[in-house]
């Protein structure tokens, strides 16, 4: 297991701590734990792409842990109702589209979608709403400015998740086309 992959392990163990903490409303230790988790999603790829150590198991598990960071924060931040359970749903009917996409590829033609800089300028975003959400829960740290901060953040968030999914409609269905006009001419080349 290279550098990359352990700290993509790390992240997987991070997950669950992150839920206990958010439940227990461990706020600071909470923050902590999704910053490092964020740090170390940028020092994995960078060193992953840098020194040629991308593996299959890296491209499997880091979008992954990535997903379970995020979507364990959003829905802890739903269940504690600092957030509205709208902003979960939407990224999460969109990492299942997504995931359903790229399955169907794979089975089709063993394509995958790699990410985009818009997939990565929404997970950023959201990493900020995330951290920015935890911070105004902290009483000392809260005011109206950072409220109002927090809901751009949040907004900005969930446009830039929902660019990201009609990008990825957009590129799957090429994909798909493409394959499809490949298919049918094989079927017409006869041996």
């Amino acid at each position: 297991m290279n550098i990359p992959n352990i700290l993509t392990a790390l992240r997987l163990i991070i997950v669950p701590i992150l839920g206990y903490c958010m439940n227990s409303e461990m706020y600071i230790l909470s923050i902590i734990l999704f910053t490092v988790g964020g740090i170390t999603d940028i020092v994995d790829g960078y060193i992953a792409r840098k020194f040629n150590m991308i593996t299959k198991w890296g491209k499997f598990f880091d979008p992954l842990a990535d997903k379970l960071m995020q979507i364990t924060a959003l829905t802890f931040l739903v269940i504690k109702d600092f957030i509205p359970i709208v902003v979960l749903i939407i990224v999460v009917l969109k990492e299942l589209l997504m995931l359903t996409g790229g399955i169907l590829l794979y089975t089709k033609g063993k394509t995958v979608i790699g990410a985009n800089w818009y997939g990565k300028l929404a997970t950023v975003i959201f990493y900020f709403a995330i951290i920015a959400t935890i911070i105004l829960k902290i009483e000392s740290l809260s005011s109206s400015y950072t409220i109002i901060a927090v809901n751009i953040a949040l907004g900005l968030a969930v446009v830039c998740t929902l660019f990201a999914l009609v990008r990825y409609i957009i590129i799957y269905l090429r994909f798909s086309k493409d394959y499809d006009k490949d298919a049918q001419s094989n079927k017409d080349i006869k041996p």
